[in-house]
């Protein structure tokens, strides 16, 4: 393999990709990345058996095609170091890889490109494309729900329901639930459901940007989508997901209304006092008030008083402050509407009159 090109044409590529590469690996080969180039074209590919990503770039010169595995964060470093608009040269010799820019000089090992693990055929039964904004701002308003190493381990991802004309993606960590739909402009012809693991979600926000379109394709066992020069392949996790519908309450009558930066600024001056481990604040709902408590094994104590648009039941409720914080921070509206049942049930977060995504809290005791 021996190829020329400017030092963008490897950057870029490696930046959208690098998030995939564990600085710990159990698998050597997997702290490479795998460098093919074939038809004029360079493809790098990044792996941790779970997700892959495949982005591509056009080079200046190549003088034998090739492919090759290189340690992927010495690679990033050595292109990112390098001046800018600088060519850089890439030439296989023997296991070694020597790259070149002016009178610069590196030399890398190398492993063989067949042992290392790529995903070639999902075998996709279903192919839907959707806006990226839209679909971006699915799991932008989801995914922060979802749970991090939880023994129910199809909790630890996303999980989406595509139906006839709609794509919903729902997370929870069995304290707090995220829900968010978009519409899809093709309708299709069977429903699917799936989960996409936590580190599937957080590398595919990365690459999702706010125009054009991106294509789902979704298997049996994988789920790839493309965007841009760029192919994500995630493997998806193989489990039951709760019925979530059961657990998001219809609160009728106890509706508390007011600005969203209004509330969540008070509950993070609150929040600087509660405890710290299990971070509880005690809201106090009363006729046109609401009144935000926290204290901690200090003793310290932090309130707070709003005047808020609320006629409902008069109650006290604990909730934990950070969940409550991230509810209003994936409102993107200037108000927000919170919805409560009574002092032992979850309070339902959304944007007035919205129907399309919901945030359900649950209380905790203070």
């Amino acid at each position: 393999m021996k190829i020329t090109s400017s030092r963008e044409s490897f950057l870029r590529p490696l930046q959208a990709i690098i998030g995939v590469v564990e600085r710990r690996q159990t698998m050597p080969i997997l702290a490479n990345v795998l460098l093919q180039v074939k038809d004029g074209r360079l493809s790098i590919t990044a792996s941790d058996l779970e997700v892959e990503l495949v982005a591509e770039a056009d080079v200046d010169e190549v003088d034998a095609p090739g492919e090759i595995t290189v340690p992927a964060r010495k690679f990033l470093d050595i292109c990112r170091n390098l001046p800018e608009e600088s060519t850089l040269r890439l030439h296989l010799d023997g296991d070694r890889i020597i790259l070149k820019s002016g009178r610069s000089r590196f030399l890398l090992a190398t492993l063989p490109a067949t042992d290392y693990p790529v995903i070639d055929d999902i075998n996709a039964n279903q192919e839907i494309t959707v806006g990226q904004a839209e679909f971006r701002r699915l799991l932008d308003k989801t995914h922060f729900s979802m749970a991090q190493q939880d023994v129910r381990y199809y909790l630890n991802g996303l999980y989406v329901e595509i139906d006839n004309e709609s794509v919903r993606a729902v997370a929870t960590d069995g304290h707090r639930l995220a829900l968010s739909e978009m519409e899809i402009s093709n309708p299709v012809n069977a429903s699917q459901q799936f989960i996409v693991p936590r580190k599937g979600v957080l590398e595919l926000l990365k690459l999702l940007g706010d125009g054009g379109e991106v294509r789902l394709s979704i298997g049996t066992n994988h789920l790839r989508v493309h965007v841009g020069n760029i192919r994500f392949t995630s493997k998806l996790i193989d489990g039951r997901f709760p019925d979530y519908g059961r657990v998001i309450p219809k609160p009728e009558g106890n509706l508390l209304m007011t600005g969203r930066d209004y509330l969540r600024s008070a509950l993070q001056r609150a929040s600087i006092l509660s405890n710290e481990k299990y971070r509880g604040v005690r809201l106090d709902l009363s006729a046109k008030s609401l009144r935000i408590q926290a204290n901690n094994p200090e003793h310290e104590e932090a309130q707070d008083e709003l005047e808020v648009d609320y006629n409902g039941t008069d109650m006290e409720i604990g909730f934990n402050v950070n969940y409550l914080i991230e509810a209003l921070s994936a409102v993107d509206t200037d108000d927000v509407e919170v919805g409560f049942i009574d002092s032992n049930s979850s309070c339902v977060v959304k944007c007035p009159g919205e129907t399309d995504s919901k945030f359900v809290v649950m209380p905790m005791r203070l």
